[in-house]
Parts: C-alpha cells; sequence; structure tokens
C-alpha cells in the first residue's frame, strides 16, 4: 500500500534530520537515487542548521574552534531538530545540550557563555515597545515611589553566572586578535537590553542583580530597593535607576499605570 502523504512526509524527516535511513527503509533500499537525493538533502539541511547555530553562537564557536563547534552543532541538530517554521527561533536549548556535552564539562564556564549569546539573540529578535520614561517616574508624588511597579522591557534578559561571562564574551569578539588570561573564578550577571535597534551587554553588581530580579517577579520599587540592600548595603537605587533608564531596562505603557 502506497505511503500516505504525511506518513511519507514525517520519515522522509526523521531520515533528513536522524542519524540514518531506517524511517524510509525498504524505499530507499530499492532505489539508490532516492537514496542518494535523500543524503545530498541531508547533508544540505544539516549543514544550514549547523550554520544557523554558528550565526547565533560565534563566540561559543571562537572559543571551541570551528572543527569542534561544528562537530558539536551537528550532534545537536539530530538530537534537537527544529520544532517551528523560524529559522530565528532555532537553538535556545543548544546551551543546556553544551552543558551536558564532553565539552561542556571541560570547559564548565561555555555553557553560560552560550546562554548569554542566546539571550542576546532573544533580545534582538523580542517584540517592541516604548522604554520608560524618566519624566513619567520623576513625576509621581513622592509618597507613590516606594509603591511604583515598573516592567521590564520585551527585550531585556537577565543572566546569571558562576563565571565571567561578560568579560569572556567581550574578549572573544571579532576585533580582539588576542584573547588576555582572565580570572574565571569572578562570577557575574549581565543584564541584557535593546535600544534604538542595538543590543547592549552589561554586567552588573549582586545589588542589581537583586533588584531586577524583585522588579521581574512583581516586586514594587520599595521591595525590590530593600532586596538590593539585604545583598548589598551599599546599593544606590538612584544609580542603578538612572542606569536602567539610560540602556531602556523598563517598558513605558501608556495604556498602564506605573502603579
Amino acid at each position: 500500500m502506497p505511503l500516505e502523504l504525511r506518513d511519507m512526509q514525517s520519515r522522509f524527516r526523521a531520515a533528513v534530520l536522524g542519524s540514518g535511513d531506517g524511517a524510509l527503509g525498504a524505499l530507499l533500499r530499492a532505489d539508490e537515487n532516492i537514496a542518494a537525493r535523500v543524503a545530498v538533502h541531508r547533508h544540505t539541511v544539516r549543514r544550514s542548521l549547523v550554520e544557523v547555530l554558528a550565526a547565533a553562537y560565534p563566540v561559543s564557536r571562537r572559543i571551541v574552534g570551528e572543527a569542534i563547534f561544528a562537530q558539536l552543532a551537528d550532534r545537536f541538530v539530530v538530537a534537537a531538530p527544529p520544532s517551528v517554521p523560524q529559522l530565528s527561533a532555532y537553538g535556545g536549548a543548544f546551551a543546556a545540550f553544551i552543558a551536558h556535552a564532553d565539552i561542556g564539562q571541560r570547559l564548565p564556564y561555555l555553557a553560560d557563555v552560550a546562554r548569554l549569546e542566546w539571550a542576546r539573540a532573544e533580545a534582538y529578535f523580542a517584540a517592541d515597545a516604548p522604554a520608560l520614561d524618566f519624566a513619567r517616574l520623576a513625576a509621581l508624588p513622592p509618597e507613590d515611589i516606594e509603591t511604583t511597579r515598573l516592567h521590564l522591557h520585551p527585550a531585556s534578559r537577565l543572566v546569571a553566572s558562576a563565571f565571567p561571562i561578560q568579560r569572556i564574551w567581550q574578549v572573544n569578539q571579532p576585533e580582539v586578535a588576542a584573547v588576555p588570561e582572565i580570572d574565571l573564578g569572578v562570577a557575574e550577571t549581565v543584564i541584557i537590553t535593546r535600544k534604538d535597534h542595538h543590543v547592549a551587554t552589561r554586567a552588573i553588581a549582586a545589588g542589581d542583580r537583586a533588584f531586577l530580579t524583585a522588579i521581574a517577579n512583581g516586586g514594587t520599587l520599595g521591595e525590590a530597593a530593600d532586596s538590593a540592600v539585604r545583598i548589598a548595603a551599599a546599593f544606590d537605587l538612584r544609580h542603578a535607576l538612572r542606569d536602567h533608564f539610560i540602556a531602556g531596562t523598563f517598558r513605558d505603557d501608556a495604556q498602564q499605570s506605573l502603579t
């Protein structure tokens, strides 16, 4: 009985993205021309997906080298092929895949660097929204400031690591010819923002991390500031807000009050 179209498509996808031709079985064994064509498709599709990952993770690729990255990415393509027809959405699970791979065990910071890279990609493609204007906050009565709730911009991302991921990312940019020695014992938290179509990456202190985490969890400005001070007594709310307003960390919604 001829294979139904949907069944044939599913088997073809498995043959192209999987590790062998078993999905099409006797059909391929009976026609060498079909087998050869499937092999061409397999090579083309998998190479294209590896290139998609290489474009999303240029720093990770530079750290491990082209050959190792290509092998790692190809294994990821087989283990986690695309689930939606949108290439910009492919690769979000790559950092977790790296963490469990041999290379991730040898370079324990690599998975977090990949997380940072993916967060930058997410920020670039995130929904647009106006950034919060400082004048909106400044116009509030002083007694309302502590109970005000801010909202992270859709493009804002917070990535925490036990390693200096911002520093590692910085020194592995294309314009840096020689990578300096880095103290891997320094933990870093990075805030990623997008303003005027430019994605920015900035390391922040522990107090600011606690502040933003509280904001993200729905806390008021007063609650977020208290969380920050418990972590870092010297936390300066005015200084932190100034930096976040400049970066566009928070969104402004004319239909929604700040409280």
